[in-house]
């Protein structure tokens, strides 16, 4: 009998995280770090939000590990909260689990799909003009 193990992505901006989920004894770790050292204050917040929803008689049962690259830290972790709170879905198939993250917050289900505007000509970014003087 193999163990089982679940792999989710979650994406926000240019960030992509992938998250591995497996029965375990409660760790989390981001890029090989724990959670509790890893990032600052805000992203941290983040990033733990679906484990303090989930609820600790879950998440203890469980190892998550998650890879991100690419964008900014808020960015990483809104991805990275994505991807652990759908493969923390998908571990457990548990509805309320589902129920519960999605009245928090739909974005820890569905990824933000959102992304920068090119810069055009004219100005100095997406829709802003350069000014002109008529004197």
């Amino acid at each position: 009998m193999s163990e089982k193990v679940v792999n989710t992505s979650g994406k926000h901006k240019t960030a992509v995280a992938r998250a591995t989920v497996k029965a375990g004894t409660g760790i989390v770790r981001i890029n090989k770090v724990a959670l509790p050292v890893y990032g600052n204050f805000i992203a941290n917040q983040k990033i733990s939000e679906p484990l303090r929803i989930a609820g600790d008689d879950v998440v203890s049962k469980l190892d998550i590990f998650v890879t991100v690259s690419g964008g900014g830290f808020i960015g990483q972790a809104n991805a990275a909260r994505t991807a652990i709170a759908k493969g923390i879905v998908e571990f457990t198939n548990d509805p309320a689990v589902k129920d519960a993250f999605a009245e928090y917050d739909r974005s820890l289900l569905v990824s933000d799909s959102r992304q920068k505007e090119p810069k055009y000509f004219g100005g100095p970014g997406a829709r802003a003009r350069y000014q002109k003087s008529y004197r």
